[in-house]
């Protein structure tokens, strides 16, 4: 016969549920009105984040040339428009192409379409020119009784383009301001806070920034991968416009899922429209096996290196990431990710049993910009 239950300790245990309940519930409470704020501010935090991102890349460059004697404001603006003339670079070297042989891209694109035509007019289909010229001018009734709702997603694409803009020129303005001033903040910000706040910030933003760094070249190199061997497979097989479209893979793998979806679609359309629809089918067959073992072999796996994250927690992170914000989740999941275990760890670090009351300053003055946060 089982032993009664004690009431004390059941009211006691009941007391903690309660207590702990509570206790996550305020956290929840806090984190929603964080997002909240976040959501009020994203025209202010989405630029602000791009720069983060744009000057842990372009961050090694400035500091070799202040290293070398450089004063800051020099060093920020010659790496401020070396990158500005890279992207140019990379924007005529993806549009000179297309532009230079829009004729032949053109005729291919009509030649396709007959090519389709025909196809439905043949078995199994068997799609006459009348049911074909029908379902066309239904196409167009619809079109024009769709005028209104065309002209708002015009309209609505134009605004993203227009915001998108201005999110570009405020990130690299910040960048600049970030290479230059970089680490004067944390020096600046570690004399404004009380007491451990002054130890514990640097620390935490130090091992940040190494994250945000890591996450950042994990990715770029990501998207090398991508654009080698789709590149290489777009070469074999003949495609036109070989290095823009390899220049397109790399840039959209720093958008996940929907950019490696874009820069497929295009380099099937150029197959197709060029070469037929064999290498067209070819290339979206190369493309697929190329984005899974990217998605299920080399992100996880150097992503896990660089963020001391395990390959799971990064697929569960993007996932959740997209779901919850779309592209935007899906592209900031993983630094989230990664910057929020990074805090988890220093918290522990200092919980632990032999933690000391107060971490010593660094006698080394650190690399970093958002590292340098000992003495002013």
């Amino acid at each position: 016969m089982s032993a009664p239950l004690s009431s004390a300790k059941t009211r006691a245990a009941l007391r903690g549920a309660a207590r702990v309940s509570g206790e996550l519930l305020l956290v929840l409470v806090m984190l929603t009105v964080a997002l909240w704020v976040l959501g009020r501010m994203w025209s202010v935090v989405w630029p602000l984040t791009v720069a983060l991102f744009l000057t842990t890349l372009t961050w090694p460059l400035t500091r070799f040339l202040r290293r070398r004697g450089w004063r800051p404001a020099a060093a920020a603006s010659v790496v401020t428009l070396l990158f500005v003339l890279v992207v140019l670079g990379i924007l005529a070297l993806i549009a000179v192409p297309v532009a230079s042989q829009s004729g032949e891209l053109t005729d291919g694109v009509v030649a396709g379409m007959q090519r389709v035509r025909e196809w439905a007019e043949g078995p199994p289909l068997n799609i006459g020119d009348e049911e074909i010229a029908g379902a066309f001018d239904a196409a167009v009734d619809r079109v024009q009784n769709s005028v209104g709702s065309l002209v708002g997603t015009v309209a609505s694409g134009v605004g993203t383009v227009v915001d998108g803009v201005v999110t570009a020129v405020l990130a690299v303005f910040l960048m600049f301001f970030f290479l230059k001033d970089g680490p004067r903040f944390l020096p600046w910000l570690t004399r404004q806070l009380p007491g451990r706040f002054a130890t514990d910030v640097p620390i935490v933003a130090l091992r940040g920034w190494e994250t945000l760094g890591a996450f950042v070249r994990s990715q770029a190199l990501v998207g090398v991968l991508d654009a080698v061997f789709i590149g290489l497979g777009l070469w074999i097989l003949g495609v036109p416009l070989v290095l823009p479209l390899a220049v397109l893979t790399f840039v959209s793998a720093f958008v996940p899922i929907v950019g490696a979806l874009f820069a497929g679609f295009v380099a099937v359309l150029i197959a197709l429209v060029s070469n037929g629809p064999t290498d067209a089918l070819i290339v979206l067959a190369i493309i697929v096996v190329v984005q899974q073992l990217e998605g299920n072999v080399f992100q996880p796996m150097i992503q896990s290196r660089g963020l001391g994250l395990h390959a799971a927690v990064i697929l569960l992170a993007v996932t959740l990431g997209g779901s919850l914000a779309g592209i935007v989740g899906s592209l900031l999941a993983v630094p989230i990710a990664a910057l929020t275990g990074v805090v988890w760890s220093y918290v522990r670090e200092q919980l632990g049993a032999g933690a000391r009351d107060a971490e010593p300053e660094p006698e080394s003055e650190p690399e970093e910009p958002a590292a340098q946060a000992v003495a002013g």
